[in-house]
């Protein structure tokens, strides 16, 4: 049996904005693009459920040092809530647990139970679900049968509003902060209406700060692999654009030098502390991470690889 060929990996630091496709985990797509890139580390910036499609930033390279402040950031949904059914899992990839008649409802009475999922809520975690108790996956404690008492944590939902009914059929456009499980915000619902109901399908629309930039499916990316480095590489963003909704400092040549070995500089007071700051050097290259206090001190905190070079 003839062996294929192992990948070469490389060096490679940027941004890839994936739509994930229904069917794998978020690491399974991870593995498959960080293999088309051929690039020697990867992460992406939250999970996304087999289930879900959408975007899944993928950070390659000195990118990940990046990736922390991504996870925490607010994001959008659409999803399929499917009334009068309860799953295990909290939506389709589940086995079914019960099954409860739906009772009459109008708008108002959707939208009265939809209130109390805005703003700031205490929400249970789904019992399959990657948060960890006792160093474990609550997911891996499930598939072995075990009694799960999943957290519950307040998370924040900027916005739930119902697009269109069809049968038992609800379709919700979500816009929410980090942490926040749409399967228990439908799970929720449904018990808040009497009857029920779990996820059929999930996607995630935009995760800040890439709201309306173009994604790239597997497919397409695979295509572009086949004409050359250069045309898959034009789909990474540079690091900078992971970082443009944070505050920024630019500093000059002598100041860049003294950061990259680790020394605090003295900048003009900011309104208010800060912290993180975004750190550019002289000729518009992103250094790194740092945090500013109400004096003015900038202290280096992550600094990419590249900032330890003479500033030009």
């Amino acid at each position: 049996m003839t062996q294929r060929p192992r990948t070469k990996f490389r060096s490679l630091d940027g941004l890839l904005l994936l739509d994930k496709p229904a069917g794998l985990s978020s690491n399974q797509a991870l593995q498959r693009v960080r293999h088309l890139f051929r690039a020697e580390k990867g992460g992406h910036t939250g999970s996304l459920d087999p289930l879900a499609t959408g975007l899944l930033p993928i950070c390659f390279g000195e990118a990940t040092k990046i990736a922390g402040l991504l996870l925490g950031a607010s994001k959008a949904y659409e999803t399929v809530a499917v009334l009068g059914l309860t799953t295990d899992t909290d939506d389709a990839d589940g086995q079914v647990l019960r099954e409860r008649e739906i009772p009459q409802l109008d708008a108002a009475a959707i939208e009265a139970a939809l209130v109390p999922l805005r703003g700031a809520i205490r929400q249970r975690a789904p019992i399959y679900s990657a948060l960890k108790q006792g160093g474990e996956p609550l997911y891996a404690k499930a598939r072995r049968g075990e009694s799960i008492e999943a957290p519950e944590r307040e998370v924040q939902v900027h916005s739930i509003e119902l697009l269109e009914r069809d049968g038992p059929r609800l379709r919700l456009h979500v816009e929410c902060g980090s942490g926040t499980y749409i399967r228990s915000l439908v799970r929720d619902l449904g018990e808040a209406l009497g009857c029920g109901a779990h996820v059929e399908c999930l996607r995630r629309l935009w995760v800040d700060p890439f709201r309306g930039q173009p994604m790239f499916t597997i497919e397409a990316l695979q295509a572009l692999s086949e004409q050359g480095g250069e045309a898959l590489e034009g789909c990474l963003l540079p690091i900078s654009a992971g970082l443009s909704d944070f505050p920024a400092v630019t500093l000059d040549g002598q100041q860049a030098t003294r950061l990259s070995h680790g020394q605090s500089l003295q900048m003009p007071a900011p309104a208010e502390p800060c912290e993180p700051v975004a750190i550019y050097g002289p000729a518009g290259q992103v250094l790194g991470l740092g945090s500013m206090d109400g004096g003015g001190l900038l202290r280096p905190r992550r600094l990419f690889s590249w900032a330890s070079a003479s500033p030009t």
